[in-house]
């Protein structure tokens, strides 16, 4: 299943993910068909075992083991004999290699990530290649060598690398290369119904035309059918995006430019269909048009899945110093998304997407480069996979989409240490070329300034060509900017103070103070932050301008007045960003009122710093007052304060109270009632006093299906991360084992649809989203920051966002629970077309967060397997969930989802478990600090991704005012208060009893 996870610092496994633990830890010969299924919704997610069948997926879960190994942990050494091969499911591996018998020897030839798989030496018991050791915790799933070749010979594991010669053995899949001459009947399926259409709806598009007294047959003009695209579907909604999907036609010889040009271009050029290639092509039958017509939206979705694809390897076949502006953004924000990429800073990118060139190779088993020669490029996968081969160890390891290969040689000016060998057929690779590699190695040194003080770096930026505003002449200007790459606090502070306008021309901010205000919490909290500000804030013109001896009076005093108004400018927007966070802290509060004060005494000499001063006023205000003032709220279990019956939910702070029921062994509980934010020290230690135990207590995360996760005493806020049937219990360490989930946790035991089918489709997504809206309103910036970095390093909790979160996970398991209760096929068949239709509005309502839940409860195996309710489904509402789960497509890091996004106007409610893996992604590939200094290119990008969820709520949520207008307390109040089970085993077990597996 599919899950959002919340932080989470429990010493075991969430549950979803145990489930399929348990499952894999039975021996194969005890592992039912509920086990089976699953382990399977858990693989099918690995990358590793993505283009397996899924009969053959079917049987690796059957046969297959799981291992859980700590850091440092060697799997198996060079020389040994392998009895089984892996796959990564998650952590890192890395691949080290000797040349003497000396394992001290080795070296690390690189590194196994997730969904990579190795061990293809037991299909001829040769020796291992290389010694396996563990970069960090990682889990494995395992075959050993029986299972292993009874899957290879019936038939065998698609891409497993050895041959008679023990190289590598390689497959010829039938995907079409690029610019192929055989296009794949998928696509030219699409050009047909095209083309029928087209000849149904505007005939003329199709006809004979004249250029330069020369006569091209049966041709289209390439603007016009770029026009006619657009007209033709919603989903098309740019030339741009139009271009890539005839580009798509063009690259597999569907349609042809009349001179053999590769590229389409929304331009006055002909192009024909390769029906049109034949002279006196038939005509297609009233039949066949027919067909066409309805065929028509299905084509040019597919078409417009893969045409971003097409339209980059367009862009990227281009020689570099034809690509424009635009070119080199689109590839650009490809290259943000690249794994190898990751830790570049931003000049080095937009380098790259001005000299990468695209390559690509359609046979499996081509040689990219061999051993000892020279090396000449730097490769990224885009697509595919190859495998490292070292003379006499054969195949050492396998590198996939988004890994990268050849800059040692580069980077050492050695020969190539390794043989490259594509694995599958129609690889698509990045390359970076000798002479562009060391120009930008050179420019990023060259371009690097370095401040010093007492011989240490204190502040590095980054010098880069930025083009100018217009001067007054017209001509446009180049001008240098300089990028902050790292830096002390303190010094990063001074910079940005130092690099504020105050020019009435320059109004808006600067993002890297933005980014600053917004990330300083990671590096200086404001406990730091507070005196380094008033420390900044110059009170006499001495300090502002100590050398007394240079410039006149009026210079000092304008020196003097335009620091002062920076950090003004700069405290009103840090207490914009902070919000009500300031008032749980005291020593802000007090700096606020100092820094006022010390501002109000300065306005009576320097009358022009009073325009600043209002807004100034009512920040302190405000502050001082609802500290003083605002009693905490009392939440109880479920977040809520008991009287929201018609009230908007309000964001919870850290210092509100909650009352909550924490169980013993004996099922018996008592109430508590502590900070929301209290640690489970504090937690034990407020049961201790009720209970009146001396004993010392554990807190323990008991889920639905039994899981124990005992909690650590410096985990804090763990009341918003239990599962939603999740309880906490307290029992000495004795009695850990006796612990059992209560009754209530299993769920409901019958589903709602008597009152839900009921419910309008479109009532029930509108008063979903007005809930979700006040949710994701409800989360603070800083939450996603504590999030990502650990909340418990900055002592704060992340309540908000932890509901928000677990909200998606409520409405998955809500729909899947739904199905699994509904005992009649008629029924169940009714229930998909609802959520189907309520996915649809939510979408409409930009709420894709609720749009991808509803969708990833319905691809639930539970839910997927049910056949016979599927094949009665409507095929228009089979249609609307083939685009759903397109638009859920995570292939090129969610690439559909992501262009779908970012046509979108706020207000949007994101798909917020996607924002945080790139959040997370971002801070596990980069370090924070650097030579000891903030890496502040890592701040900038964790903040941009930040900065989405402003983006998003920029603008108010405007309630649909038809739905407005209407009352549906029963509707509000059901999608408040959802029932689930969340025991994935109970809800493969009901599944099983609506449908039993087909023999």
């Amino acid at each position: 299943m599919v899950a959002a996870r919340t932080s989470s610092s429990s010493s075991s496994h969430p549950s979803e993910s145990a489930e399929w633990i348990i499952c894999l830890d039975k021996r194969p010969a005890e592992r039912s068909g509920e086990d089976v299924d699953i382990i399977l919704g858990r693989l099918k997610n690995v990358k590793a075992f993505e283009r397996f069948h899924p009969s053959l997926l079917q049987k690796i879960c059957l046969c297959g083991f799981y291992e859980c190994l700590e850091k440092g942990i060697t799997l198996y050494r060079q020389g040994d004999i392998g009895t089984s091969w892996y796959a990564v499911l998650s952590g890192s591996l890395d691949v080290k290699v000797s040349e003497t018998a000396n394992h001290q020897d080795a070296v690390t030839i690189c590194t196994l990530g997730i969904g990579t798989a190795f061990g293809e030496s037991i299909l001829d018991n040769t020796p291992r290649h290389a010694t396996i050791v563990t970069r960090e915790s990682s889990e494995l799933l395992r075959i050993e060598q029986r299972e292993f070749r009874s899957l290879w010979e019936r038939p065998m594991l698609p891409d497993v690398p050895t041959d008679a010669q023990g190289s590598v053995v390689t497959f010829n899949l039938p995907i079409p290369s690029p610019l192929s001459q055989v296009p794949s009947e998928k696509i030219l399926r699409a050009g047909k119904v095209l083309r029928n259409v087209m000849l149904s709806r505007a005939p003329h598009m199709i006809r004979d035309r004249k250029y330069h007294l020369k006569t091209y047959r049966q041709c289209c003009m390439g603007t016009e059918l770029v026009d006619w695209q657009m007209q033709q579907s919603l989903c098309v909604h740019s030339r741009i995006q139009a271009v890539g999907m005839w580009q798509v036609l063009l690259e597999e010889g569907v349609l042809n430019h009349v001179d053999q040009e590769l590229s389409f271009q929304d331009k006055y050029l002909f192009y024909r269909f390769l029906d049109d290639e034949q002279e006196d092509a038939p005509a297609p039958s009233e039949e066949e048009m027919k067909e066409s017509q309805e065929e028509l939206q299905d084509t040019l979705l597919l078409l417009s899945q893969i045409g971003p694809d097409a339209h980059m390897r367009m862009i990227l076949r281009k020689q570099p110093s034809e690509r424009i502006a635009d070119d080199l953004e689109i590839i650009y924000d490809e290259l943000l998304h690249i794994k190898a990429l990751s830790h570049l800073s931003t000049t080095v990118k937009r380098e790259l997407a001005g000299v990468l060139i695209f390559e690509s190779h359609a046979k499996a088993g081509t040689v990219l480069f061999s051993q000892g020669e020279e090396g000449t490029s730097w490769y990224i996968i885009l697509k595919g996979s190859v495998n490292v081969v070292i003379y006499g160890k054969g195949v050492v390891c396998t590198l996939h989409e988004g890994d990268d290969f050849g800059k040692l040689a580069l980077v050492n000016d050695a020969p190539r240490a390794a043989s490259i060998v594509l694995r599958e057929d129609n690889c698509h690779f990045l390359r970076v070329d000798k002479e562009d590699f060391n120009r930008i190695l050179r420019d990023v040194e060259a371009n690097t300034v370095r401040l010093k003080e007492h011989d240490q770096d204190v502040l590095v930026l980054e010098k880069s060509l930025s083009s100018g505003r217009t001067s007054t002449r017209g001509a446009s200007t180049s001008h240098y900017k300089y990028t902050v790459m790292s830096g002390t606090p303190e010094k990063l502070l001074e910079h940005f103070l130092e690099m504020m306008r105050l020019d009435s021309q320059f109004t808006e901010s600067d993002p890297s103070l933005d980014d600053f205000i917004l990330m300083h919490c990671v590096f200086i909290p404001n406990s730091q932050l507070c005196p380094v500000l008033m420390a900044q804030y110059p009170f006499s013109i001495l300090t502002a301008f100590p050398s007394a001896s240079q410039g006149s009076e009026q210079e000092k005093l304008d020196y003097t007045l335009n620091n002062k108004r920076r950090v003004i400018r700069l405290v009103l927007q840090w207490a914009a960003v902070h919000g009500d966070h300031l008032q749980e802290e005291d020593a802000s509060v007090a700096f606020l009122e100092e820094f006022l004060m010390a501002v109000s005494n300065d306005t009576r000499v320097i009358p022009s710093l009073k325009d600043q001063l209002p807004e100034l006023e009512r920040i302190v205000k405000r502050n001082t007052e609802d500290a003083s003032q605002k009693k905490h709220k009392v939440l109880l279990r479920h977040f809520n304060m008991g009287d929201e019956k018609h009230q908007k939910r309000q964001p919870i702070r850290n210092n509100d109270e909650i009352l909550f029921k924490v169980y013993c062994c004996d099922h018996t509980y008592t109430t508590i009632r502590v900070p929301v934010a209290a640690s489970v020290r504090e937690v034990i230690g407020a049961v201790a006093d009720k209970l009146g135990s001396a004993e010392d207590l554990l807190l323990v995360n008991l889920s639905s299906a039994g899981e124990k996760a005992v909690l650590k005493p410096n985990d804090i806020s763990v009341f918003s991360t239990l599962g939603l049937n999740g309880r906490l219990f307290a029992c000495p360490r004795d009695q850990l084992d006796s612990l059992t989930p209560l009754p209530e946790q299993e769920g409901p035991s019958t589903g709602s649809v008597a009152s839900f089918e009921l419910m309008s489709s479109k009532d029930v997504a509108y008063h979903m989203t007005v809930y979700d809206w006040e949710l994701f309103h409800c989360v603070h910036e800083h939450e996603l920051i504590y999030h990502t970095f650990g909340r418990q390093n900055f002592k704060r909790a992340t309540v908000n966002l932890d509901l928000f979160l677990r909200r998606f996970n409520e409405i998955q398991l809500w729909v899947i629970t739904e199905v699994c209760l509904c005992a009649q096929l008629s029924k169940r068949v009714q229930l998909l077309k609802k959520f189907i239709k309520i996915a649809a509005h939510c979408k409409e309502y930009r709420n894709l967060n609720t749009f991808f839940a509803i969708t990833m409860g319905m691809s639930n195996p539970a839910v997927s397997r049910l056949s016979q309710t599927w094949e009665k489904l409507p095929s228009k509402f089979k249609r609307f969930y083939v685009e759903f789960e397109n638009l859920m497509d995570p292939s090129r890091n969610h690439r559909a989802y992501r262009l779908t996004v970012a046509k979108l106007e706020p207000p949007v409610i994101p798909f917020m478990p996607l924002l945080i893996k790139d959040m997370t992604f971002t801070h596990e590939g980069n370090k924070t600090f650097v030579d000891n200094l903030v890496n502040f290119e890592k701040m900038r990008m964790i903040a941009s991704t930040v900065k989405i969820v402003r983006y998003c709520r920029s603008q108010p949520f405007s309630p649909d005012s038809s739905q407005a207008n209407k009352n549906h307390p029963e509707v509000r109040s059901y999608v408040r208060q959802l029932s689930v089970i969340d025991n994935q085993r109970t809800l493969t077990q009901l599944s099983h009893g609506l449908e039993p597996r087909r023999s």
